[in-house]
């Protein structure tokens, strides 16, 4: 009893610091590329920026998953998000040199090292993150658990990112654009410093001796038959997302010309959309698994790229393909999340995370690699994105045709009777999932008891 209460502080907790790492991310993340483009990046930087900090992050996983034999859980991750919060202070001398030298020193290759550094200090600590906060989280409230987290993270993240346009907002309107980068990396750099002070005071279990944790790949492969079909559905699905995702800022800013309000309020809109549909999809998790999830993500991911061919305002990029794309968001997270989770052995998840993220950061690698040398080559005009846009929607309707019938759940779950044979493709899948959500569960009515606005 004493270890449940723990655990439930624990908890509680762990949302206070993904609060303040919210801030973080929010602040920054949609504005590395603007960032970029700033310090004169090409289409091919650009994807070389995705590419590089995609693959560096899993790397760094990897070396994650062996301290854990070594280091305890909690010193590894205090560690990591320490050298974390302080790389954003280099970024941000860079942002420095470029008001000062504007035009007589090169600074993409070192921006794109530093934010890569940056990804691989996160990856260091996500094993034990993962690891920690598995043994904290019940497996049967998981789904609902990490629902509510992920809402109040988002909505975090709104407010940080609105306030990050605003910065950038009043910088431009003195004249000086580059200084409010260096607002805004100096706030991420002191609030991911606070969310080390949460990670302090949290409670961290250990059920079981560090000497039992896998480090090989070998071992966690045959501990776990399920989990390396899983692996290798996300290293195609995030090879065939990373072809035009890194993309669609770039198309907004160079081609469509939009304002920085614009551009925010479309990149603000799929985030909105996916705090929307977590508590729906959560509870949906916890009783009927999570591959219906992946069914509804993947297709999901197919439509947006499709849509963001045919559509040119920012309006109708926001009630179509970006609604599309939150709701794909949500269901892929929580999917992504409770599958690894079952599909792991207790000993096995801290390796086991780590070279998934390898898949998902090779196929993040290749893909970004993909659309940018595509862009870098083909004429500098709309119809080239076009093309990069529609070979992502194909690619992701093949990898969910061949890769999804052979992924399992890893518990027992309530199904519907289309979804208990393999053989059912994904997309009638599909169907019966649409139709649960819209006839079983209306996301107003539930979003209203839930008070989630």
């Amino acid at each position: 009893m004493k270890q449940e209460g723990q655990n439930k502080k624990a908890l509680t907790k762990s949302i206070a610091e993904g609060s303040a790492a919210a801030i973080s991310s929010g602040i920054t993340v949609n504005y590395i590329t603007p960032f970029a483009l700033k310090l004169n990046a090409t289409e091919k930087d650009i994807g070389f920026l995705s590419s590089l900090t995609g693959i560096a992050s899993p790397i760094a996983q990897l070396i994650g998953s062996k301290l854990i034999k070594t280091y305890s859980r909690k010193k590894i991750v205090l560690v990591a998000v320490l050298f974390q919060a302080l790389t954003w202070l280099p970024i941000a001398a860079l942002a420095i040199i470029k008001i000062l030298y504007p035009h007589t020193i090169p600074l993409v290759v070192p921006f794109i090292v530093l934010y890569a550094l940056l990804a691989a200090f996160g990856g260091i600590a996500h094993p034990a993150w993962f690891s920690w906060m598995g043994d904290l989280v019940p497996e049967k409230e998981r789904g609902s658990y990490f629902a509510r987290r992920n809402i109040i993270i988002g909505v975090i993240e709104i407010v940080a990112m609105l306030l990050g346009a605003r910065i950038l907002l009043l910088a431009e309107s003195t004249n000086q654009a580059i200084a409010g980068f260096i607002a805004l990396f100096l706030i991420a750099a002191i609030s991911r410093l606070f969310s080390l002070t949460m990670l302090l005071k949290q409670y961290s279990p250990h059920p079981i001796p560090r000497s039992h944790y896998t480090t090989s790949f070998k071992e966690v492969k045959n501990n776990n038959p399920n989990f390396l079909k899983f692996m290798k559905y996300q290293l195609y699905f995030n090879l065939a997302i990373m072809i035009a995702s890194p993309f669609f800022a770039v198309y907004m800013l160079n081609i469509l010309h939009y304002t920085t309000v614009q551009y925010t309020l479309v990149v603000i809109s799929s985030t909105v959309f996916y705090l929307l549909w977590t508590p729906v999809l959560g509870k949906f998790s916890d009783t009927y698994g999570n591959k219906p999830l992946l069914i509804i993500a993947n297709t999901c991911f197919i439509l947006s790229p499709l849509a963001w061919i045919l559509l040119k305002t920012p309006l109708l990029l926001i009630i179509i393909p970006q609604f599309i794309a939150g709701l794909a968001n949500a269901a892929f997270v929580l999917a992504f999340t409770n599958i690894t989770y079952q599909n792991l052995k207790e000993e096995d998840r801290g390796t086991g995370v780590a070279y998934l993220n390898i898949a998902v950061g090779i196929g993040t690698f290749i893909g970004s690699l993909i659309g940018g040398y595509l862009l870098n080559y083909l004429p500098k005009e709309a119809t080239s994105y076009f093309i990069v846009f529609f070979l992502a929607a194909l690619s992701r309707a093949l990898v969910a045709l061949i890769f999804l019938p052979g992924i399992q759940e890893g518990r027992k779950v309530s199904t519907f009777h289309i979804l208990h044979h393999s053989h059912i493709q994904p997309f009638k899948s599909l169907t019966a999932e649409l139709s649960f959500l819209a006839h079983e569960v209306n996301p107003a009515q539930y979003l209203k008891r839930k008070k989630v606005h």
